[in-house]
């Protein structure tokens, strides 16, 4: 139920804060459960860059924001709304929270869906940035079929990177491990590298080579360019949740190592009662298609939330009648 207050404050029954797939998913089945919804979104997608979303079955090749506008079509269909702007902060108010947009505008929600994902601090090499989500890639199962049999490097920065070159082998025989700044591999990664045989370059990058835009070379800090068509990079994630701060929630690591996260359950509820986050703000590794899941998840667990408080208010007032007609019956 949508309400507005004397002072024009509206109120929904959920604010999904971040408009991505997690976000949608979750907005879809609370629209299809007949809650009030907003969707707030600042329309900058982390997939972006990509000129296809991968591994989601129906839907391999769509381009992002195809999938993200048949997606805000859908749940408008539902009677959710969609609104364009960024939630800059968020505080806890009797029976519900209040949001602030960045250009001022406030709403109220009774119930919280968090869906921000998360911002890939990538490695500082010239040309890197440029070409992320292009030839600049991450995950095998998003864009590795795209550079299948053509010469790959793996930019090594971090501790996955050794595990990236591992998976990226399976998808082309040439393929370089630049050990850059990342950690030496141990004896035994040493032992799977040459068994696979990924060569291993010693010394730092200093730049990609790119021509006519496109990616063609790796350039080492001795001056030595070696030929690569595709490079995967190891990003340290962090997530999108500064607006929780007002509401004590705050990132922890990740387990994996791979950066920070929002900690939730399995159905995407937090420590805070109300908030629930779905997607890459809370699952670093989710691609697209689990990130929706997710949010359907979430949003059906939010619905069975709100189902019990008003099933509970419902019979406290199913009681009071009860008892002011024995009362007047006795009078």
């Amino acid at each position: 139920m949508q309400v507005t207050d004397a002072q024009g404050l509206t109120t929904y029954d959920v604010v999904v804060v971040g408009g991505g797939a997690a976000g949608l998913g979750g907005a879809l089945i609370l629209g299809r459960s007949r809650r009030s919804v907003l969707v707030v979104d600042a329309g900058e997608p982390r997939n972006a860059p990509a000129s296809g979303v991968h591994g989601f079955l129906s839907r391999d090749g769509m381009a992002p924001d195809a999938l993200l506008e048949a997606g805000r079509e859908e749940v408008r269909g539902y009677g959710a709304e969609v609104l364009d702007g960024r939630v800059a902060s968020a505080e806890s108010v009797d029976g519900g929270f209040t949001l602030t947009l960045e250009d001022g505008r406030r709403v109220g929600a009774r119930r919280l869906l968090v869906t921000t994902g998360l911002v890939d601090e990538l490695p500082d090499v010239p040309g890197v940035r440029e070409r992320w989500g292009r030839d600049v890639l991450h995950c095998p199962y998003c864009h590795g079929w795209e550079v299948r049999d053509q010469p790959v490097g793996v930019l090594a920065s971090g501790p996955m990177a050794v595990h990236q070159a591992l998976l990226f082998r399976q998808l082309t025989d040439d393929l370089r491990l630049f050990l850059h700044t990342g950690p030496r591999p141990t004896d035994e990664e040493t032992e799977q590298l040459a068994a696979l045989g990924i060569t291993v370059v010693e010394g730092e990058v200093a730049s990609l080579e790119v021509h006519e835009d496109r990616l063609t070379g790796v350039r080492l800090q001795n001056g030595e360019v070696i030929p690569r068509s595709a490079v995967v990079v190891g990003p340290r994630f962090a997530a999108r949740a500064g607006m929780l701060a007002g509401l004590g929630l705050e990132t922890t690591d990740h387990p994996s190592g791979m950066g920070e996260h929002v900690e939730a359950d399995a159905m995407g509820l937090t420590a805070v009662p109300g908030v629930w986050v779905a997607g890459n703000v809370t699952d670093p590794a989710a691609q697209v298609i689990g990130s929706a899941s997710a949010g359907v998840m979430a949003g059906a667990a939010i619905n069975a939330d709100l189902v019990a408080e008003e099933t509970r208010e419902a019979v406290a007032a199913h009681q009071d009648r009860l008892s002011s007609t024995a009362a007047t019956g006795r009078l």
